[in-house]
């Protein structure tokens, strides 16, 4: 008996529907005014409500290249693509993904710079820095202006506590490790929470929530701990606040990937203009490398990184997820491809052992406080009815 190829075109776009197209998770004041468009509309209305999303792209992108444009002609940038070339092809797809995944530019950025370009850790957090402080702060923009949900308790806590975190990582934890171990804690590290998160959502329909529920001193603490934490790893790998606060606001409060990739786009964007500032100014010893590096890819972020930002929130929270896995496992990948010694392998499997138990940790943490949630509403129910009873009776 053959299969009908209509049936498999048909399941084909139910697939694509489904897991590419759902649409985005707005505000709900912006999701009322989209759902109920004036009849009779104005240019504002078209620009702020119906052609949002095109609007938001464009607003980002044409700043930064106008600026951008006049100061290549002014001091002649053109020249340095001969020798520099490497970060703006890379920075097309890197740019593109952090857009549209809860990691910077970085977590790219990153292990090309020292897995495959071979060069120091210093200069490629500096110049993740860099990058990000334009690419995620484009899509900052473009988030914000699109009226995307994001989860706005994560950002404040999160940029309170990264700011310590980054300038006590820059002075005291930087300095403790190598090249070679850098890049070995970055990888293992997230290699180990994409593991987690796979196994999170390897239960099917998880429940998820929009924001973090009831909000309360002890949540607003965690995050604030997890920011320094996001901020001595930003310190020395130039990503690390992103996947930081993606991963306990996903795994403990359980909130929807759709609405924890827009907040660390925008708490990474602020905590990296941040930390560019204070390694440019206040400590004032940026490499001439990752300044030129940052000159040749700044429109190349600039265009990607917002349109990642479109097109990441339409995706369902599972492709984001994937994209994650990805991402994790070609890091892994390169840093096993660079020939680290026996004893590096051992303690990047430790940790990413020891990583991966702390993230599953957090999981069942996370279930079990939902757990808590539903019985706490279950009871609100009950009592609900019983009121109700005696004020009938």
């Amino acid at each position: 008996m053959t299969e009908n190829p209509e049936n498999n075109d048909s399941k084909l776009v139910k697939w694509c529907k489904k897991y590419l197209l759902e649409g985005q998770q707005l505000d709900e004041k912006h999701a009322e005014k989209v759902q109920n468009f004036p009849e009779n509309p104005t240019i504002a209305d078209y620009l702020l409500i119906k052609y949002r999303k095109f609007v938001a792209v464009l607003i980002p992108f044409c700043f930064v290249q106008i600026l951008w444009w006049c100061t290549a002609f002014r001091y002649d940038f053109f020249q340095l693509y001969t020798n520099y070339w490497h970060m703006p092809v890379t920075m097309i797809f890197g740019a593109l993904v952090a857009g549209m995944t809860a990691e910077g530019a970085g977590a790219v950025a990153f292990p090309v710079m020292t897995l495959v370009l071979h060069l120091d850790p210093t200069i490629a957090r500096d110049f993740s820095l860099m990058g990000q402080s334009i690419g995620m702060m484009s899509s900052l923009v473009c988030v914000i202006f699109m009226k995307v949900k994001f989860e706005a308790m994560a950002v404040i806590f999160g940029i309170v506590g990264a700011v310590p975190g980054f300038i006590f990582g820059v002075h005291f934890f930087d300095p403790l490790f190598t090249g070679a171990q850098k890049k070995m804690m970055f990888v293992s590290i997230w290699t180990a929470f994409a593991f987690a998160l796979g196994l999170l959502n390897a239960q099917k329909k998880r429940p998820t929530f929009v924001k973090i529920p009831e909000f309360c001193a002890w949540k607003a603490l965690i995050l604030f701990l997890t920011g320094v934490i996001g901020g001595v790893f930003d310190a020395f790998a130039g990503s690390g606040i992103d996947i930081c606060m993606f991963s306990i606001v996903t795994l403990l409060f359980r909130v929807s990937e759709k609405t924890a990739t827009p907040t660390t786009m925008i708490l990474k964007g602020v905590v990296s203009v941040f930390g560019f500032w204070y390694r440019g100014v206040m400590m004032g010893d940026i490499s001439e490398t990752a300044w030129k590096y940052f000159a040749v890819t700044i429109p190349v972020v600039a265009t990607m990184a917002p349109i990642g930002s479109f097109l990441g929130s339409h995706l369902h929270r599972q492709v984001i997820a994937g994209l994650i896995y990805v991402l994790e496992l070609a890091s892994l990948i390169g840093f096993l491809l660079t020939g680290p010694s026996w004893w590096l392998i051992a303690v990047a499997v430790t940790i990413i052992l020891f990583g991966f138990g702390f993230f599953t940790l957090i999981a069942k943490s996370g279930e079990i406080l939902m757990r808590r949630l539903e019985e706490d509403e279950k009871m609100g129910k009950e009592m609900e009815k019983s009121q109700n009873f005696e004020m009938i009776t």
